[in-house]
């Protein structure tokens, strides 16, 4: 019999080989329709696979994230073959699944593709959906694969298989078309019924700069034509909120071909942004104890290569820096620990001193392939919000607890309220990618696990993904609308400790090294400002946003009282300015509106008269005539409960 273990932990049992189909009917026909793959002893298989031993299983549907990916892995294998028949010439990359379809590197040689060629390839796609063509997985010997893509000129097929060991290579087929794949795969393209290409961009062969540049083509499908109607205003919604877009109208920051690619430029109303943002967080820290401290931006060699930074980011930092002295050389930081290491030991410690904890807003620089840039989301420049706490084994969960207090306050503050914590652990199966012994891993990896338990979090657990140092616990949020982002870490480390020499005297007066934690709640201030653009549309709180105000004089001879409206407001601490243009008042309504200023204030003769305003709130009209003092009242009101 093969006991099949289902995740409810209840037991099925077959007397012959089946698959997840088979297992499927036995609990419904409606589950078997829906069942798209199989995660079977925590692997992705095809539905049809057959199982023949005992093992853990979970029927993957739409429902599923497993059952999303085999669907559009499924639907990029469509997609080729839809290419390979309208463009017999293409060679073919990689085409895999991500967060929202999938796309497909393709080499076109001297054939052009452009948007106006979607539609003609989205009917291509439809007309194999509706022949059902069966999708077939077969096993292949290495030898065979290199002579079956090389006949077909695919030399990136080729390049690939040359790196895959012999008796793991599999091929799907589907009608005429073959793709080196390992799956997993519908059993046909019958159930893709929505489809839509949504766009190109260059994307080098793996990842090099020095390699041909080749076609990418982006798109999503989906069972239902509802449902890419819903993504479809998802996408409209999110190109309104591009931070890229909404950054540049409300003059927050910019690029420059000349500074250089993927460098940003905070504009003065950002600029005041992120400062209030780094105050939040530094009175923050401080009620939590840290120490602020600055480090230069550079550092020797020799300082990476103790922290194994040098190691492990060499190649995707900035080339060294030479000096006129002979041997001599520095490197752009890619992190703020080591210089933090060094700061420890300037002077001995006790572990009556401990938890020592300091803090910096320290800016660092990695070589991001351009083509992976992006907005401030990704770039070569950007600033951390980091700290890192010193402490005793007996003190590593308290103070962990304390650094998820913080995180969540921030989120809280600013609506971030939809997150999941995602523990990080390391791949035993692959050590050496990692520093430390395994008891220091087995102690740091459970000290997260009883942290987040403690703080109620919400968790799941990825396997594989631990920074090379030691396990961390990251923050996947939700924004406004429904994207997913990673903000905010923390991280245990007991190898550097141990590759600085860090040590405190204990109450046995003997020597101990002591635990590390990293930590950056924001992450970067770059991607961190990003994402706040978006999930708030431009409309950031009252207590952050840059102007919380901007007066409106209805002519020029306003524009004296105007500047008193501004002094007497900015001495109750409120920030706004004043629009001298020689416009209409609509329009400067109208612009105001469109620069999402929280208030407009309108002055003209009857308000100088009085001694008042008369206030707009954007996106809801006019609130009548107030005194400012009522006026600043209101603000701070407002304040207050925002961050409460």
């Amino acid at each position: 019999m093969i006991n099949i273990t289902l995740p409810d932990n209840s037991i099925k049992q077959f007397s012959e080989p089946v698959n997840a189909i088979d297992i499927a009917k036995s609990i419904s026909e409606g589950l078997a329709r829906n069942v798209l793959s199989a995660t079977v002893n925590g692997e992705v298989w095809d539905a049809n696979r057959m199982i023949n031993e005992d093992c853990t299983i979970k029927l993957n549907t739409w429902n599923d994230r497993e059952g999303k990916e085999t669907f559009w892995h499924t639907s990029a294998h469509l997609l080729a073959s839809a290419i390979s028949e309208l463009y017999p010439h293409a060679k073919f990359g990689i085409g895999p699944d991500i967060e929202n379809g999938f796309y497909y590197d393709i080499d076109f040689g001297e054939d052009q593709i452009t948007p106006e060629d979607f539609s003609k390839i989205e009917q291509k796609m439809q007309e194999l959906v509706k022949a059902s063509t069966k999708i077939i997985r077969k096993d292949i010997s290495k030898a065979d694969a290199l002579k079956m893509f090389s006949e077909q000129g695919e030399t990136y097929k080729v390049e690939l298989i040359n790196e895959l060991e012999d008796g793991t290579i599999t091929i799907y087929e589907s009608g005429n078309f073959t793709d080196l794949c390992r799956g997993p795969h519908l059993l046909d393209f019958s159930i893709i019924k929505s489809i839509k290409i949504l766009s190109l961009a260059g994307a080098y062969w793996r990842g090099d700069e020095k390699r041909k540049q080749l076609t990418r083509i982006y798109a999503i499908t989906f069972p239902k034509k509802k449902e890419l109607d819903e993504y479809l205003n998802y996408l409209e919604e999110a190109k309104k909120r591009d931070h890229r877009k909404l950054g540049k109208e409300l003059e927050l920051f910019m690029f420059s071909e000349k500074v250089g690619q993927g460098l940003p430029i905070w504009l003065p109303k950002g600029a005041m942004l992120r400062e209030r943002l780094e105050n939040f967080l530094k009175k923050l820290q401080k009620d939590y104890g840290y120490q602020q401290v600055i480090t230069p931006h550079i550092g020797d060699v020799d300082l990476y290569k103790t922290s194994g930074h040098y190691q492990k980011y060499g190649q995707d930092s900035f080339r060294t820096i030479s000096t006129p002295n002979e041997g001599e050389e520095y490197f752009l930081k890619p992190m703020n620990c080591p210089h933090h290491c060094e700061i420890y030991k300037v002077k001995p410690h006790s572990y009556k001193d401990l938890p020592y904890r300091i803090a910096e807003f320290g800016t660092v620089y990695r070589y991001e392939q351009s083509g992976e840039l992006h907005g401030l989301t990704r770039v070569r420049s950007f600033t951390q919000d980091d700290a890192h706490i010193f402490c005793t084994p007996d003190q590593l969960k308290e103070e962990f607890c304390k650094v998820i207090d913080i995180v969540l306050y921030i989120f809280k503050t600013l609506k971030f309220d939809n997150f999941t914590a995602q523990i990080s652990l390391r791949d035993p199966n692959n050590t050496e990618k990692y520093i430390g012994s395994d008891e220091s891993w087995e102690r740091a990896e459970s000290a997260i696990v009883d942290a987040c338990k403690g703080r109620g979090l919400e968790t799941t657990t990825v396997i594989g993904e631990a920074a090379f140092y030691g396990p961390k616990l990251d923050f996947m949020v939700k924004d406004a609308i429904g994207r997913k982002w990673q903000l905010g870490t923390i991280q245990v480390d007991y190898n550097l400790p141990e590759r600085f020499e860090l040590e405190y005297t204990g109450p046995d007066n003997q020597k101990h090294r002591p635990i590390m934690i990293h930590r950056a709640p924001f992450g970067s201030m770059e991607r961190f400002v990003a994402v706040l653009i978006e999930h708030t549309g431009g409309k950031f709180p009252l207590w952050l946003t840059p102007e919380q105000f901007i007066i409106l004089p209805i002519s020029e001879k306003h524009e004296s009282y105007s500047k008193k409206v501004l002094s007497l407001l900015a001495s109750f601490d409120l920030r706004g300015s004043i629009d001298e243009r020689n416009e209409k008042t609509g329009k400067k309504i109208r612009d105001a509106e469109l620069g999402k200023i929280p208030f407009m204030l309108i002055v003209g003769e009857n308000e100088e008269s009085k001694g008042t305003v008369s206030v707009r709130r954007h996106g809801e009209g006019d609130l009548g005539e107030m005194a400012m003092e009522a006026f600043a009242k209101m603000v701070e009101e407002a304040v207050k409960k925002e961050l409460e």
